[in-house]
């Protein structure tokens, strides 16, 4: 299928929350993984985002290079087109962009799709996120206010982080301590700035005790029940339905299936994936190496094996490992089996 239309982007994200499921949103860095996110959406049924970051765009624009942008352009280039042999529908999201990135990422994005709409087509991005964690609330909330009107004009869909997700991302970091977990006047300040919908859609990555990366038992401590009380709070505040908010799950590596049940259960409609589809990308390939030995390396004077160091060979492995791994997401998050384009 192709990329999702705004409409279809709508669709999911509406019967995701009305169906009690969130969708993975997958980090890719190349077109291998890309086609790992593919393959293991399609096996399990399931729709999904895929999502870019600004050291992924980096690195597909070349490492020498910086254009990160350009780098962005050339991913949704290519998912836009190798989509279209896929039996689900995906949408393009780019994550975690700070105040200080904007203008070299999101801001030529967006004004390529503006640009593209004008001309009659779809954004080329569904959606995008403005990460202003690292600034405070009121500041951040003043650019999401700047960026929501022209997201909108797109029918494109704005991501915020209100609170803040420990761990580091692509040069985003931030301690693990009290500062982890949003509050209710946070989010009625949100809401305050940016409305229910009215003003243009947007998700808000609430944080209940999130981090980036994987740590031992016991360094993390989730509470997605925040989630469901600060639902409950603006609902009351505004006379709205039980989940006023649409919510993304950041940093969810490690959780439990019970703590991503609940937090689903309590409006998540998205969870960013990154630290666990790495590691089954690469440690298939560490496995294929360690196994080959002899193969991969030209030992003793003797030839190697092309056929197991041919990068196609181990690469489909690790892109299978991966897929597995993406499958599993769906399973936790309900996704599996529910494509649109089944409906």
């Amino acid at each position: 299928m192709p990329v999702a239309t705004p409409d279809q982007y709508a669709e999911m994200l509406d019967t995701a929350k009305a169906k009690g499921f969130a969708f993975p949103a997958v980090n890719v860095s190349s077109s291998s993984t890309i086609n790992a996110v593919l393959q293991g959406l399609s096996e399990a049924g399931s729709d999904g985002i895929i999502q870019v970051t600004t050291g992924g765009a980096d690195y597909f624009a070349g490492q020498t290079v910086k254009a990160r942008a350009s780098g962005a352009l050339a991913f949704a280039g290519f998912v836009t087109e190798v989509a279209k042999n896929y039996p689900i529908t995906i949408a393009l999201h780019t994550d975690h962009c700070p105040q200080d990135a904007l203008a070299g990422f999101v801001e030529p994005l967006i004004a390529a799709s503006e640009a593209q709409v004008k001309a009659g087509g779809n954004p080329i991005f569904q959606s995008h996120m403005f990460d202003g964690s690292a600034i405070p609330l009121a500041d951040n909330l003043a650019q999401a206010a700047q960026l929501l009107p022209r997201l909108k004009a797109i029918h494109a869909i704005l991501e915020v982080e209100i609170g803040v997700v420990g761990g580091e991302e692509d040069g985003v970091s931030h301690e693990i301590n009290e500062h982890l977990y949003t509050t209710l006047a946070d989010a009625i300040q949100t809401v305050e700035a940016l409305g229910l919908g009215e003003q243009g859609r947007y998700m808000a990555a609430l944080t209940f005790g999130n981090v980036h990366g994987v740590y031992k038992p016991g360094n993390v401590v989730l509470k997605p029940e925040l989630l469901g009380q600060i639902q409950a709070g603006l609902a009351e505040k505004f006379g709205t339905d039980a989940r006023p908010l649409d919510l993304v799950f950041h940093g969810g590596s490690g959780s439990s299936d019970a703590e991503i049940a609940e937090a689903v259960a309590n409006g998540v409609v998205k969870m960013n994936i990154d630290t666990d589809t790495q590691y089954a990308f690469t440690r298939s390939i560490a496995d294929t190496m360690f196994k080959n030995y002899d193969g991969v390396l030209k030992v003793d004077g003797e030839v190697g094996n092309k056929k197991v160091y041919d990068p196609r060979a181990w690469g489909k492995l690790a892109e299978t490992a991966m897929a597995a791994r993406v499958a599993e997401a769906t399973t936790q998050l309900g996704s599996a089996g529910h494509s649109i384009s089944r409906s």
